[in-house]
């Protein structure tokens, strides 16, 4: 911690510092005491804390009020001290001393292979700072890449381009950066991660007002990231990528855009990367046709719809509905819900909690207690359920659940929803899967089972098959007569980078590369037959089992900068991926799905495409994608060394058409 970062200190900030550790997470002050003092007697007892449940944040962890007393007192006068001028005593501690602290924190032993990763997450290191330039090789004259979409992954990626010297720019076609959370504007909406986890580790926001943050606070936070790291300039918002080609002669693409005033425009990068992520081309259920009142889906809401007293159909039960449907309920004359399979769901215990005004003050003056409490975070939702979500051959009941710690989870889940249910018991066979824990996305409950036991709510288990103009056929038969349909239906996620046409080497498509929707590419990030392209959020990476992708999508982009670097350094012009690296990691991926739950043959799920293969999860604990991405093994790539005429063309610029 640099001492820019040390805040001054007033006789009056001690009456606040007391009052917000008096309510600050026991667990999370015990790695702050150590490194501010440098002190071990607080790594054991009396003061090991015991572990928490679930992703709880254990704030008092578990330990009698004496001891509370005596680390929060030790936790004032560490932290004025350090305010008042006192230096870190550990400033940057070792691997082993960070894992023994998490270790404590937790109270669980972390493993030694998470130590690179801490060490991220913790924001130790040049290569952590958003500004770094760790590198001896500079790019050549002329080179340019183009990054299609400015939502968090082109954000991502724009840091590291920018800590290369590289040229580059984005293209957004909305009127605004931010993706998913420019697009998603429906009541409700928001991030199920914890917020202090949900942001990059080289931009760290040190006043979250919520402990899981709405729709606009995120956005803001995203607007505010490209702001303050110079990547605004770079983002040409309201252009849209048509079309992209590579061109073998000059070892380049060929990026078509559409500017905002209509006209064409080719432009011409050596490196393209897709940041458009999945969730971006909304799906309508089928048969709506005939409907002639209002209709909206939760990805386009209208900034002017008005439900009041209205009758409303809500088709569709996954995680945006979850967050409407609490949000709304109340205001239609009568809101049904046509479900198309139940969820699993957990307790979401601080859902739209604000975080205290004195907590506030802490995280934005202590960093180091802002990243104590981040990494904590990180910890709890990262890979600690990735062993749960792998059958047992031995288990006796593989319809219901994989082992017998996801049976804990299916018990502990169902009391939960029998509990929230209260006196609406009747509708406990329409709410309680049949198939496994996490074999669908698992949800938070936003207040959704409170909702269903309402008067003016009407749970329609069988789905919707059909329209009439003023009514939504449900599927045990009933029509049922409502003013307005709003669909919960989420987004075609299999088809990845389906938003532009994207044209190979061979000069085939994505489409006919990938079958349509069966995407597959090494790391999730490169795929044979398109040179000198790299995709974010690809196939295969979303961490089903936990973590914020966030962290993954650094990882990718890291990735992309270190082949950067080695295309630089050994003055190469192309880099492709091997086909038999490229099969062979998908063969591994597929292999160890077999074994997970999202391949269980009792759900359907997103997750997987119409041959019934997982295209979206990722297999692999987060960790193991760390340290596959931690640097590229140039014998994964078929490679050219740079020509001559690659960067007279790539210096030419852009060509515009009318």
């Amino acid at each position: 911690m640099q001492p820019d970062d040390r805040p001054s200190f007033e006789p009056a900030d001690l009456g606040t510092l007391e009052d917000a550790v008096a309510i600050a997470n026991i667990p999370t002050l015990i790695p702050v005491l150590v490194q501010l003092t440098g002190d071990e007697r607080w790594l054991g007892e009396p003061f090991l804390p015991r572990p928490g449940v679930g992703t709880d944040d254990n704030d008092d962890g578990g330990l009698p009020e004496d001891v509370q007393r005596e680390i929060r007192g030790a936790a004032v006068d560490a932290i004025a001290g350090w305010m008042r001028g006192r230096p870190y005593a550990l400033p940057e501690p070792s691997e082993e001393m960070l894992l023994r602290m998490l270790s404590v924190s937790m109270g669980e032993r972390i493993p030694d292979e998470y130590g690179p990763m801490l060490r991220q997450v913790l924001g130790l290191g040049p290569d952590e700072t958003p500004h770094a330039r760790d590198t001896d090789v500079t790019p050549p004259p002329g080179f340019r890449v183009a990054i299609v979409g400015a939502g968090a992954a082109g954000i991502a990626m724009a840091v590291e381009l920018g800590r290369l010297g590289v040229e580059y720019t984005v293209f957004e076609r909305a009127e605004s950066i931010g993706g998913t959370w420019w697009y998603n504007r429906y009541p409700g909406c928001g991030v199920d991660t914890p917020s202090h986890l949900y942001c990059f580790s080289f931009y760290d926001h040190y006043d979250w007002p919520h402990y899981f943050s709405m729709r606009d606070t995120l956005h803001e936070y995203l607007e505010q990231v490209a702001s303050d790291l110079g990547i605004r300039p770079h983002v040409r918002l309201r252009t849209e990528v048509l079309s992209a080609r590579y061109r073998e002669a000059r070892q380049g693409w060929d990026v078509e855009v559409r500017a905002p005033d209509g006209s064409g425009e080719t432009y011409h990068a050596d490196v393209l990367i897709s940041a458009v992520g999945a969730f971006n081309r909304p799906v309508w259920p089928p048969g709506l046709e005939a409907f002639a009142g209002e209709r909206a889906h939760t990805a386009q809401w209208p900034e002017d719809l008005d439900l009041t007293g209205k009758r409303v159909a809500v088709i569709g039960n996954g995680a945006s509905a979850m967050q409407l449907v609490p949000a709304i309920v109340g205001q239609p004359a009568h809101t049904f819900i046509f479900q198309r399979s139940p969820h699993w769901v957990l307790p979401f215990d601080k859902l739209h909690k604000r975080v205290p005004d004195p907590l506030r003050w802490l995280f934005r003056k202590v960093p180091l207690y802002r990243l104590w409490y981040r990494t904590r975070l990180f910890w709890n939702y990262n890979d600690k359920l990735h062993r749960t979500l792998q059958r047992d051959p031995q288990w006796p009941h593989q319809e219901r659940s994989l082992n017998a710690t996801n049976d804990y989870f299916r018990r502990l889940m169902t009391d939960y929803i029998v509990a929230e249910l209260g006196d609406r018991q009747d509708l406990l066979p329409k709410v309680l899967p049949t198939y496994p824990p996490f074999g669908k996305r698992i949800l938070f409950d936003n207040g959704w089972y409170r909702a269903l036991r309402r008067d003016d709510v009407t749970l329609v288990a069988e789905g919707a098959v059909g329209a009439r103009p003023d009514a939504i056929i449900g599927g045990d038969g009933v029509e049922y007569e409502v003013d307005v349909v709003i669909a919960a239906t989420g987004f075609d996620v299999v088809r990845f980078l389906s938003t532009y046409d994207l044209i190979g080497r061979s000069g085939r498509s994505i489409r006919e590369l990938w079958n349509d929707d069966d995407p597959r590419a090494y790391l999730g990030t490169v795929v044979p037959d398109l040179p000198n392209f790299f995709c974010l959020y690809g196939p295969n990476l979303q961490p089903g089992h936990g973590g914020s992708f966030l962290l993954t999508l650094e990882r990718q982009a890291r990735y992309v900068r270190r082949v950067l670097e080695e295309m630089f350094r050994r003055g190469l012009g192309s880099v492709e991926c091997r086909r038999d690296v490229h099969d062979r990691y998908n063969a591994e991926v597929d292999a160890a799905h077999e074994r997970m739950v999202w391949t269980h043959p009792g759900m359907s799920t997103y997750y997987r495409n119409s041959r019934g293969r997982v295209v979206v999860n990722s297999p692999w604990r987060n960790v193991d994608f760390w340290h596959l991405t931690r640097e590229p093994d140039m014998d994964d790539y078929i490679t050219e060394p740079r020509r001559a005429t690659s960067e007279a063309s790539s210096s030419a610029g852009s060509a515009r058409s009318g």
